[in-house]
């Protein structure tokens, strides 16, 4: 799952070497790191992830007007009997509230439906990260349960997650949002 994938406001490029100063400024951000943030790995440690994940998985930097304002990444289970994807986001907070990541996310969304074949994608935040969750469901993800004791935060301490789903049938359509 390489290339470059365009959407309505944003781009999506697979992550490169270049970006690695970028990508520690957007997870190191106080507002991204809350719910980015590993107890026990810096962030160098996850920006090195980032750029060369595991296999099945693939890091976007997230452009608009040429600025990286994100990160983006698809997880893509393979085995025929459970295939799907998921996605993870996150938007620098100078970027946030201009509908960037629900370009984003609609973005790979369909990229995944539509050329890579899934029927069904995931996410899984925070359970409390209401602003996430607000923005998924806008976008057609319903929630499936509440993951407790799910992820470590930052402080060390276990949170719950929400893992939300979404069907290919389910996405919104972008003109259903414009129009509200």
């Amino acid at each position: 799952m390489t290339g470059l994938i365009t959407g309505s406001r944003v781009r999506l490029r697979p992550a490169a070497a270049s970006d690695a100063a970028r990508f520690e400024e957007i997870l190191s951000h106080p507002e991204v790191a809350r719910w980015w943030a590993d107890a026990e790995e810096p962030v160098s440690a996850q920006v090195s992830y980032l750029l060369d994940p595991d296999e099945g998985t693939t890091t976007y930097a997230i452009e608009h007007d040429d600025v990286v304002v994100g990160i983006e990444l698809a997880f893509e289970e393979a085995d025929p009997q459970y295939r799907h994807a998921g996605i993870d986001i996150a938007v620098h907070p100078d970027w946030q509230g201009r509908g960037l990541g629900s370009d984003a996310i609609r973005t790979l969304a369909e990229h995944l439906f539509t050329t890579c074949g899934h029927h069904r994608l995931v996410i899984d935040p925070a359970a409390d990260n209401e602003a996430a969750i607000r923005l998924y469901r806008s976008l057609g993800f319903r929630p499936v349960g509440t993951m407790r004791s799910y992820e470590r935060g930052p402080d060390g301490s276990w949170h719950d997650g929400l893992l939300m789903d979404l069907l290919a049938e389910d996405l919104v359509p972008a003109a259903a949002l414009a129009g509200s």
